[in-house]
This record gives structure tokens, sequence and C-alpha cells, in this order.
């Protein structure tokens, strides 16, 4: 656990309201989505879904999150550098490279130097996310002013010294706003501007619930080192499950990840459906990571559109299956440590993949 002191600030919430706030709010909610949008494709999907649906999200505002894949620059160069001299010559080696073996072979198989891959910087990444949260607005013909904030230009290194951002500020004041109901916050990326809120206001989380996807299962006995939206930012993370805010955890793999789309069905259902179709297809058929990542034959593999299943979440509870359990502990190491004394909080465990795209679709035929 975080240091007692700093856990100490939040208020203890009692259990009738933890049920009150973990309940599925309907078509009501009040919501916030809290976007690394230009970090690949999946945010762009999520977001337009939202904007298209405005008779069943009560859209606040978006904020936008930073984003780098910097912290594996280093691995990367090593594991390619164990592959090119022939692979990995002990299980340290074998267990080090990991996550990362099919980058760093696919590095190898194109020739690539992995020095010369070009790894956007959070502050960069803050940015990014911005401008394109202001393009997907655009796409969808949605009017962005007003609704859109800056967030952190980097992660939380002190709990102590949250970073004060106008993503930060906006969460603040909108879950301030009681009369009108608890604020759902749908956080599709790293949880800085969440976290950051959280230390600067506290009181807060009586009012708020934070719909969060990454890492494994929180029954899981792996580290959830592989999970962007979790490692790079790893006080937050931590934080989170912590202090006690009211939280719907859902995995990004195993549940997530089935939210897999193809160029077929984009062909066929994305494609012609207004500006903000025509867009998702360009993202879909120009996928920065697919250059990133040295990945080939795209036209014959799938892509997971993993932070659609935040909204679908949101629009019926039909579409993600949850059950009931407490938060874990969030280890240094990253892996989850069980504690049933702890406070309670919503999980999934599986998702109607058919029924969700179906939905999406369906929103994407009213588009101007």
């Amino acid at each position: 656990m975080l240091d007692q002191h700093v856990l100490a600030r939040f208020p203890k919430l009692a259990a009738e309201l933890y049920q009150s706030l973990l309940t599925h709010p309907g078509h009501s909610a009040r919501v916030i989505i809290d976007t690394d949008t230009a970090n690949e494709i999946d945010d762009q999907y999520a977001l337009a879904w939202a904007l298209l649906s405005p008779d069943r999200v009560r859209l606040e505002g978006v904020t936008a999150v930073p984003f780098s894949f910097a912290h594996h620059k280093d691995d990367l160069i090593r594991s390619v550098a164990i592959l090119k001299r022939g692979g990995p010559e002990n299980p340290d080696e074998e267990k080090f490279m990991g996550g990362l073996a099919g980058w760093a072979q696919r590095m190898v198989d194109a020739g690539r130097d992995p020095n010369e891959t070009l790894f956007t910087l959070p502050k960069e990444g803050a940015e990014l996310s911005y401008q394109e949260i202001l393009r997907v607005f655009e796409k969808c013909g949605v009017d962005h002013e007003g609704k859109v904030h800056r967030g952190s230009p980097g992660y939380l290194e002190n709990l102590d010294a949250p970073l004060d951002t106008p993503a930060a500020r906006f969460i603040i004041e909108s879950v301030r706003r009681r009369e009108d109901g608890p604020v759902y916050v749908l956080a599709m990326g790293a949880l800085t501007n969440i976290a950051s809120a959280l230390l600067m206001a506290p009181d807060i989380i009586d009012n708020m619930v934070v719909v969060w996807t990454a890492g494994f299962p929180t029954y899981a006995p792996f580290s959830n080192e592989p999970s962007l939206n979790l490692v790079q930012d790893r006080l937050s993370s931590r934080l989170l499950f912590d202090c006690g805010v009211p939280q719907v955890y859902l995995p990004g793999y195993h549940v997530g990840a089935q939210l897999k789309i193809s160029l077929p069905e984009m062909e066929r259902f994305v494609k012609g459906h207004g500006a903000i179709g025509d867009y998702l297809h360009q993202l879909y058929t120009k996928n920065p990571l697919h250059e990133m990542f040295a990945i080939t034959g795209a036209e014959a593999k799938t892509w997971v559109i993993w932070d659609i299943i935040n909204v679908a979440w949101l629009l019926d509870p039909a579409y993600v299956s949850t059950f009931d359990t407490h938060s874990p502990i969030l280890d240094t190491d990253l892996y989850w440590r069980q504690d049933s004394s702890r406070h309670p909080m919503v999980e999934a465990y599986d998702l109607n993949r058919d029924a969700i795209f179906e939905d999406f679709y369906s929103c994407l035929t009213k588009a101007p």
C-alpha cells in the first residue's frame, strides 16, 4: 500500500454509498472522458461513439492524457541485440525479453535499427492527444467549445506534488457540482489527470466513479508490466486502488482484448459513414503503431479497439459482464495482492463483442 499519511486525506465512504455509486447508472450519467487519443486508434472510436450518442451520454467534457512508449526503448534495443547474437543464452535473458520478444523479432526480420525508432515523449503525447480530441469532435460535427481540456505534460512523481492542470481542475469542478449527480470518468489511458485531481481534492471521491481499462484481471497471477495504461504512471495506478474512490475496473487483457475488428468490417461498416467514418477507416489502414511495431501484412490482421469497452459498459450493462469484488493492492512490481477487507469495486470478466460493434456501427449511420 501507499503511504498512510497520504491515504488518510481521503474520506472513508459508507457501504451504502459504494453500493449506490457502483450500481450501473443507466443513460442519465454525467460523463468525463479522460483519453490519450493520439496514442493509437482505439480512443478515437470510443470518443466518436460517445459523441454520436447524445441521447445516452451526458458528456461533460474530455481531458487529454499524456502517453509515451519511451519506457520501452532501452529494453527494446537490448532485446534486438540479444536476438541478433542468436537469442537468449540463459533464463534471465529470456525473462527479460518477455513481451518485447515479438516486437524485437519483427525489428530484426525487417532489418530495422531500434535506435532509429521515434518515441513520443509524454509532454508531446499530451498535446497530440488534445489536438486529436478536437479533430474527432470536428469529424463528428460536434462543437468542442468549452468541452476539451489540456492535461498533464508528464506523470505523477510524488503523491505530495499533484500536477495542477486544466484537466485536473475540470474534473474537480465537475464532480463538486453535486446537485447534478455523480460523475463517471471513463479513463482510457494513464491516470495522471485523475490521480492529480484526487490528490488536490480528496473529498471528491464521494461523488465520482472511475471506469478504467488496463492490465490483467485482478485474479490473474501476472505482473501488469505489459499494460501501457497502467505502467506509464505506476504511482497514479497504485493510488487508484488504494484511495477508496469507487471504481469499475475493465481488464484489457482477455476482456477488452476481445474487441477486435478486421479490415473487411472497416470497409463494410465504417468507411463512407460520414467524415468520422472515413477518418476512422483512414486511421485503421494507416495505423501509426504498425510502423512503430514493424508490423507487416496488416491487411490480413485484426486490430484491438480496446478502449470502446468503457463506452460499452456505460451504454448497456448487457454489453460488459461484471462481478462485485474488493479493490486489490497493486504492489511495486505491479502484481495484484488480494485483501477482502478493502473497499468494494466492480470488475469486468467478459463482454458481448458482437452486440458492442453492432451498436457502434448503428451510431455511425447517423454521422453527418
